[in-house]
């Protein structure tokens, strides 16, 4: 299951790879982890076309990246969870809100991630095929809390 057009397949297997590469450029933006840093939280509710195997992917790439715990979850089960409390928590939550597939080989991310309420960053992210691989072509600000 892939769109048309030869050379610059969107293929379900590449959107792991694609949102990865998206998350993890939110991830990076005003540095990654800090040192009291327990969790990484990736809101992925709204992830379209993805089933538990890709999700699980996406976990696993963070987790062994960033050597912490990663979960798939929201603020309302973060909340739930004790592991926010409205002002701070001891990781950060990743969402993207919105994607733009606007051509075959070119798609953009809205995104942001929340450590706390004065600590959140919302980011515009450009990602391209490119020689054969998908890459970050520009990253945006959206907003600053």
């Amino acid at each position: 299951s892939s769109t048309e057009s030869k050379g610059s397949l969107v293929e379900k297997e590449s959107l792991v790879e694609i949102y990865s590469i998206a998350l993890d450029t939110i991830m990076a933006e005003g540095g990654a982890l800090n040192s009291d840093d327990e969790f990484i939280a990736i809101d992925m509710s709204n992830f379209e076309n993805f089933d538990e195997s890709d999700k699980e992917d996406i976990l696993s790439y963070f987790k062994k990246k960033y050597k912490v715990d990663v979960m798939d979850a929201t603020f309302e089960q973060l909340l739930k969870k004790g592991l926010y409390n409205f002002d701070t928590m001891d990781g950060v939550l990743l969402r993207i809100e919105k994607v733009d597939f606007e051509s075959n080989n070119e798609i953009v991310f809205s995104g942001y991630k929340y450590r706390a309420s004065e600590d959140a960053i919302g980011l515009k992210i450009r990602v391209h095929y490119k020689d054969n691989k998908w890459e970050v072509k520009e990253v945006g600000m959206d907003w600053v809390s």
